[in-house]
């Protein structure tokens, strides 16, 4: 609990805290040299934080106690979790510049850590719903060069777990049609070999043949001779656009869940992991750092589990 000290007026230049915050608010821009909208975001977030103090009887972070700052933390009930961290980040930053500063003995802001989010799980389609959308986009013989390319992005998005940024990205030497493997640009200019099988080698090779020679036709400049995925006009797709054409082809394949380029990504996950591939592989061909991002997509079905269920237990038919 807070031991009250004793109401002070909120605010003050004569104030502890209206002496110190523009010491640390010159720290964090001056010395730090950090970004005019992380300063702005640090003050308003440690401006609310000493009020709070203040209005609470405390005159400087000297008596602050880890359980003050907990409080205080608990008290934002009301906001995000997310917001609740940034505010604890900016805390922390705070008393660490105060006990730099000999202002304080102890740090004891960094024994509370931040509010962790509930944990969603990522938006999936059944692998029917996957070959509804992929239906969706070209039906069997069309060969319009928008149709052809559609499906050819799809199937290949679907096939690797590519990014949508790593998609638009892809260039003609990136991808071995032969050899059903094509090279994706990550997060931090990482670079890594993913295969695909033949479905998403079919539908590349036809929009190859058919599709985009068409398309690029039409580019009134050189500029995107690289580039695989074209728009109508023969430049380079958007990211923009990818969403566009998952969206618009996910209505025609009658899908009533909100579908985007992330939940090919989110399917091509939970498939593998469903169909037995480890944890471990689908890190390497998702591309994520850790293995504790990939490891959302181990979640179980109810439909798995009630089937697991029927098959073990001896008195659940």
């Amino acid at each position: 609990m807070i031991h009250s000290m004793g109401k002070v007026t909120t605010g003050g230049a004569d104030t502890w805290f209206g002496k110190f915050i523009p010491r640390f608010l010159v720290h964090i821009d001056v010395e730090r040299g950090l970004a005019a909208s992380t300063v702005q975001a640090y003050e308003a977030d440690i401006h609310r934080y000493c009020e709070w103090l203040q209005q609470h009887g405390y005159t400087s972070l000297a008596p602050v106690e880890s359980q003050t700052v907990e409080d205080f933390i608990v008290s934002l009930q009301d906001e995000s979790t997310r917001s609740r961290a940034r505010r604890l980040a900016s805390i922390h930053e705070f008393h660490r510049f105060a006990l730099a500063e000999h202002e304080i003995d102890a740090d004891v802001s960094q024994q509370i850590k931040a509010p962790k989010a509930p944990a969603h799980l990522p938006d999936v389609l059944t692998i029917d719903e996957v070959a509804a959308l992929l239906e969706a986009a070209c039906s069997a013989g069309d060969i319009n060069p928008i149709a052809l390319r559609d499906r050819a992005l799809l199937e290949l998005m679907y096939a690797t777990g590519a990014r949508v940024s790593e998609t638009v990205k892809i260039n003609r030497e990136d991808i071995d049609l032969a050899g059903r493997v094509v090279r994706l640009m990550g997060k931090g200019s990482k670079q890594r070999l993913v295969p695909f099988g033949g479905y998403a080698q079919r539908a590349v090779q036809e929009y190859f043949t058919y599709g985009r020679n068409e398309l690029q036709k039409r580019s009134k400049t050189k500029l995107e001779m690289r580039a695989i995925f074209l728009n109508t006009r023969g430049h380079r797709l958007s990211r923009q656009s990818v969403w566009e054409i998952v969206q618009y082809t996910a209505a025609r394949a009658g899908l009533s869940q909100k579908v985007h380029p992330h939940t090919l990504r989110h399917s091509f996950a939970t498939h593998l992991i469903q169909g037995g591939a480890d944890v471990r592989t689908v890190q390497e061909l998702l591309g994520h750092a850790s293995v504790t991002t990939t490891q959302i997509y181990t979640h179980v079905s109810p439909e798995t589990l009630k089937e697991s269920y029927i098959m073990a237990h001896p008195r659940a038919r």
